[in-house]
C-alpha cells in the first residue's frame, strides 16, 4: 500500500494552523508518506484489537480515537 504523494505534500505545505512551507521535497514527502503508512497501519492492527475484545467484527470510530489516546 502507498499513499499518493500529492495529497500528502499537499497537507504538508498547508501545515499546521495555516503556517505550512511553500516547497517540499520529493524526498521529504517519500519520508511522510512512509511514517503516515506506518502510523496508519499501527494504529489499525490496535483499532482491531480493541473491536476482537470488544467482540465485535466491525472497527468502528470509537476504536480508532481510543488507539489515539493510550
Amino acid at each position: 500500500m502507498e499513499l499518493p504523494s500529492a495529497p500528502v505534500a499537499k497537507i504538508a505545505k498547508i501545515g499546521s494552523m495555516g503556517q505550512g512551507v511553500k516547497r517540499i521535497s520529493e524526498d521529504a514527502v517519500e519520508t511522510l508518506v512512509k511514517i503516515l503508512e506506518e502510523k496508519a497501519i499501527s494504529i489499525t492492527q490496535q483499532a482491531i484489537e480493541l473491536a476482537e475484545h470488544a467482540g465485535r467484527d466491525t472497527v468502528k470510530e470509537e476504536d480508532i480515537k481510543l488507539t489515539l489516546i493510550k
